[in-house]
């Protein structure tokens, strides 16, 4: 699958990873190949994984706060949640992020929680096939998995 089918696939998300909204994409996807469903899938893990950035991952989540008002930081799961949020966005959205970090920060929102989105090539998957399928893709999408994006993490 191509960058440009697979954000365009994401437009149908208008904006935001909804549970309705991911639902009808996966519907819209189960009536592609099962090459373009996987073809999606790899898109979807490598959007996330360059999203898996320090310069990201260490803003902190803009409505809340913790004791005494100090900034409340993104766990794991909340911070891949806000790379999905950037994700459904769309491409202009996930693409300008790289040039200003700020513009990722409205994600880390708790209204901008993303999660239905890691579930649509699942979903997608067994509309198609009927049966589960328990995939892997090329890029790991687990937050502190991409090791240029943390460099103090390497070993």
């Amino acid at each position: 699958m191509t960058w440009a089918d697979f954000w365009a696939l994401i437009a149908t998300l208008n904006g935001e990873a909804t549970q309705a909204n991911c639902r009808h994409l996966a519907a819209e996807l189960s009536r592609r190949s099962v090459s373009d469903i996987i073809g999606f899938a790899e898109r979807h893990a490598e959007a996330l994984y360059r999203l898996d950035q320090e310069k990201f991952g260490c803003l902190p989540v803009v409505d809340l706060t913790a004791r005494f008002g100090s900034p409340f930081p993104q766990s794991a799961d909340v911070f891949l949640y806000a790379r999905c949020a950037a994700v459904a966005a769309g491409q202009a959205v996930w693409e300008s992020v790289f040039f200003d970090a700020a513009k990722f920060a409205p994600y880390t929102s708790s209204k901008h929680d993303g999660e239905w989105l890691l579930y649509v090539p699942d979903m997608a998957y067994e509309l198609a096939t009927g049966e589960e399928w328990n995939r892997s893709t090329r890029y790991c999408f687990e937050s502190f998995s991409n090791r240029d994006g943390w460099p103090h993490l390497r070993d």
